[in-house]
C-alpha cells in the first residue's frame, strides 16, 4: 500500500531588532534565515507518535490513546501540541512516524525550539483525522501557545510568527497584533555560534520581570509614563527615584524601542542604506551589553572581530548570556566568517530566508 507524507520545513530566525522589548508590548523586526528544522512524517494505523531525532541521538515516542496527554519533562512541547490542537477539536486516531533533522544551532537564541514546534503543529493538522492546512498566521498562535501559555514561560510571539511566516518581519503585540511583512534587499549574514550555553529562562525572568518592575513603579509615580510614549529624555526626571542599574535598564530599553523605529525607517526605504543598517545594529548592541547585560566577552570578541574583518554592524541574538551573535557582511561573508571563527566562535554565511513549507510524498505504508 502507498500512503501521503509529508516533508515539512521550518527556518530558524535572528533578532534584527527589539530584543527583550516584545513580552514589555513593543515591536520588534526579525528575519528568517537559511538554517532550517525539517520533519518527513507520515500516518501509521496505530495511535502512537514515533519520531526519530537522529541529530541528538534521541527519539520521540508515546501513545495517543491519553486525552489530554500528561508531560514528561519541562518544555515537552511534542505534546503540548497535541494538547493545543485536540482542544481546538482536532481529532488523531492513528498515528504518526517520521524523522526530525536540521541545521539550527539548538539552545543558541536562534529558535530551534520554535521551528521544531511550528514543524510539528505544521505535521499534525495536515496529518490529523480531518486534515487542514493552517495559515503561518495561525500556526505561530498555535505554538505560542504550545511552547510560552501552556508551560507559563517568559517569552514573546517573535520566534513563532518569524519563523513561520518568514523573511523579515516587524511585530506589534499590543495592543493587538498587526503583523507586517518587510523585503528589504537584504544581502548576507554571517551567523556566529559562541558555542557556550545560554540560560534563556533565567535572563528572561531578570531582564523582562525588572523591567516591568520598574514600569510599574514609574507608572505609580507618574500616570504619563508609558513605555511606548515616553521620550528617553524624559527619564532624566527618574534619575533620583531608581537605583543606578533600573536606571541603565530603563535607559537602555528605551534607546533599544527608538533604535528599532528608526531601523523600520531603512528597512522600508525604496533603496537600502546598508551602513546605517550595520550602524543601528551596533547600537542596539551597546545597549544590550551595557544596559541588558546579556552579552558576554566572548561574544564581545567575536563582534568586534566581525567589524574589523569588514563587517557592517552586529549583535548578540536571542536572550543572551550565550549563543550566538550575528554580522551583517554583504561585501565580504567568507573573511568575517573566518574572523569569528579564529575568535573562537563557529560561523555560518546565511541570508534571508522563507517561512515554513509543507511538501507531500508518496511512501510505502509504514505500520512500525
Amino acid at each position: 500500500m502507498r500512503t501521503d507524507s509529508l516533508t515539512v520545513s521550518t527556518p530558524g530566525r535572528i533578532c534584527l531588532f527589539g530584543e527583550h522589548l516584545d513580552y514589555l508590548g513593543l515591536p520588534v523586526i526579525a528575519a528568517a534565515i537559511s538554517r532550517r528544522v525539517q520533519i518527513e512524517a507520515g500516518k501509521t494505523d496505530r495511535p502512537e507518535v514515533h519520531l526519530d531525532l537522529p541529530d541528538i541521538g534521541s527519539e520521540e515516542r508515546f501513545s495517543l490513546a491519553e486525552n489530554p496527554l500528561p508531560y514528561q519533562h519541562d518544555r515537552d512541547y511534542f505534546r503540548s501540541a497535541v494538547n493545543i490542537l485536540r482542544r481546538e477539536g482536532f481529532r488523531f486516531s492513528g498515528g504518526i512516524r517520521g524523522e526530525v533533522s536540521g541545521n539550527i544551532p539548538i539552545n543558541a537564541g536562534t529558535s530551534s525550539s520554535s521551528a521544531l514546534l511550528i514543524s510539528w503543529l505544521n505535521v499534525l493538522t495536515r496529518l490529523a483525522d480531518e486534515p487542514r492546512e493552517p495559515a503561518p498566521t495561525e500556526l505561530a498562535e498555535l505554538a505560542y501557545r504550545a511552547e510560552v501559555l501552556e508551560f507559563g514561560e517568559p517569552g514573546g510571539m517573535m520566534d513563532h510568527y518569524s519563523t513561520a511566516v518568514g523573511n523579515v518581519i516587524y511585530l506589534e503585540s499590543q495592543p493587538k497584533i498587526r503583523l507586517q511583512p518587510l523585503r528589504p534587499a537584504l544581502g548576507t549574514f554571517v551567523l556566529g555560534d559562541s558555542q557556550e550555553p545560554k540560560d534563556t529562562i533565567g535572563i528572561l525572568g531578570r531582564v523582562k520581570f525588572g523591567m516591568l518592575r520598574i514600569a510599574g513603579q514609574l507608572k505609580a509615580l507618574d500616570p504619563a509614563f508609558d513605555l511606548h510614549t515616553t521620550p528617553i529624555t524624559a527619564t532624566t526626571a527618574y534619575r533620583d527615584v531608581l537605583p543606578k542599574d533600573d536606571y541603565i535598564l530603563l535607559q537602555g530599553t528605551l534607546s533599544n524601542r527608538d533604535v528599532l523605529r528608526e531601523a523600520l525607517t531603512v528597512l522600508q526605504a525604496p533603496s537600502l542604506d546598508h551602513a546605517r543598517l550595520g550602524r543601528l545594529l551596533n547600537e542596539h548592541q551597546a545597549n544590550l551589553r551595557e544596559a541588558q547585560r546579556i552579552s558576554t566577552p566572548k561574544i564581545d570578541r567575536m563582534l568586534d572581530a566581525a567589524l574589523k574583518a569588514g563587517a557592517l554592524g552586529g549583535k548578540i541574538n536571542g536572550s543572551g548570556g550565550g549563543g550566538c551573535m550575528f554580522a551583517y557582511a554583504p561585501d565580504q561573508p567568507e573573511a568575517v566568517a573566518e574572523a569569528i571563527e579564529r575568535a573562537g566562535g563557529r560561523a555560518y554565511i546565511i541570508r534571508v530566508d522563507e517561512g515554513t513549507s509543507a511538501e507531500k510524498m508518496l511512501l510505502l505504508k509504514d505500520q512500525r
